[in-house]
């Protein structure tokens, strides 16, 4: 019997890869999609990428009969739609960030244990080749112990373009909840550490002026359990031409007491340099496992929880962390625990 799901918002374009996946599964059935802004809509009937059949969520709750909604709204929408969903019995899969605040959090959990439903999120980074690489080659212990880590999750602000609800108050939510998230599901899962805590972050305003609360770069400075040390940077400064080819975007370095890794997502190997050795190895990537964060999700709600590439337990955390370190740099709010 095949999954039934219902779309609502497309003001994201992450979301297309989900309804792709989805619209060619042989698993899945989409049943309905929702956009209530009007420009959105139209472009997307205009180019027939998707069949818009409502154009508000609540209607589409009350008349379609699904399984699952999947979320692409504006983020600053995103919660009152995930938390609708919960309470009329759907699952829930979300683009990332699930919401922009702790206290949306708080109710989206809530929601979620009253209906016994579950949220799952796009943490795609753990799809792709590179990134699987990485984490095999500390598994098996090719760097020893893992002492510091530094990433550069740079984008291209491609102001003009991209979609303008990105600087409405309200919206958006941060730069670091934003882009981290990645980051923050991916290092624990790649290391087996834990966060322990925020030592540092800051976010500001470096080139849009005409926007003066849309904080474009972020910067943090956390730590792990074991007390290694991670340097991040997360900002909207790639310059346009290069766009998401920039050999920075996603690009992680990992020190172990045995060697150094290093690897992006543009990255065409993973190089790995070993203590006591003076030649680089350039390691092959692993095989990318494309849509595996939608396949894990269609086996949690069938009631399997073993052995999953990504639970919902992980989205959860990811965005519980992603959204203490905004707000350690909103209120600059310096060394304290994360939970």
């Amino acid at each position: 019997m095949s999954t039934r799901f219902a779309f609502v918002g497309f003001r994201h374009p992450h979301i297309n890869d989900m309804y792709s996946r989805c619209c060619q599964s042989e698993d899945i059935d989409v049943v309905a999609c929702c956009e209530e802004d009007v420009a959105t809509r139209n472009r997307l009937n205009k180019d027939e990428i998707v069949n818009i059949t409502h154009d508000r969520y609540e209607t589409l709750l009350d008349e379609v009969d699904c399984d699952v909604i999947a979320v692409g709204d504006c983020y600053g929408r995103r919660a009152k739609i995930i938390e609708a969903a919960l309470q009329a019995g759907r699952h829930v899969i979300s683009d990332k960030p699930l919401c922009i605040t702790l206290s949306e959090l708080d109710r989206i959990e809530q929601a979620a244990a009253d209906a016994q439903r579950i949220v799952g999120c796009m943490l795609d980074m753990r799809d792709l080749g590179v990134f699987l690489g990485l984490r095999n080659l500390i598994q098996e212990g090719n760097i020893g112990d893992v002492h510091a880590i530094s990433f550069d999750g740079q984008h291209p602000l491609l102001y003009g373009t991209r979609p303008s609800w990105y600087f409405e108050n309200g919206m958006h939510g941060g730069v670091l909840n934003d882009i981290i998230v990645h980051a923050v599901d991916f290092i624990p899962w790649a290391t087996g550490l834990a966060w322990k805590s925020v030592v540092a972050a800051r976010c500001w305003n470096a080139t849009v002026p005409q926007h003066p609360d849309f904080m474009q770069c972020g910067q943090a400075m956390l730590t792990l359990n074991n007390g290694a040390g991670v340097i991040c940077d997360v900002s909207y400064l790639t310059p346009d031409s290069f766009a998401y080819e920039f050999p920075h975007y996603w690009r992680y370095t990992i020190w172990g007491s045995e060697g150094v890794l290093s690897g992006a997502t543009n990255s065409t190997a993973i190089s790995l340099y070993r203590n006591g050795e003076s030649d680089v190895q350039h390691l092959p990537l692993a095989n990318s496992q494309p849509g595996d964060y939608l396949k894990s999700f269609l086996t949690e709600i069938s009631g399997q929880s073993n052995g999953l590439h990504v639970s919902s337990q992980d989205a959860r955390i990811a965005a519980r962390i992603s959204l203490q370190i905004q707000r350690a740099a909103d209120a600059t709010i310096t060394n304290f625990e994360l939970s």
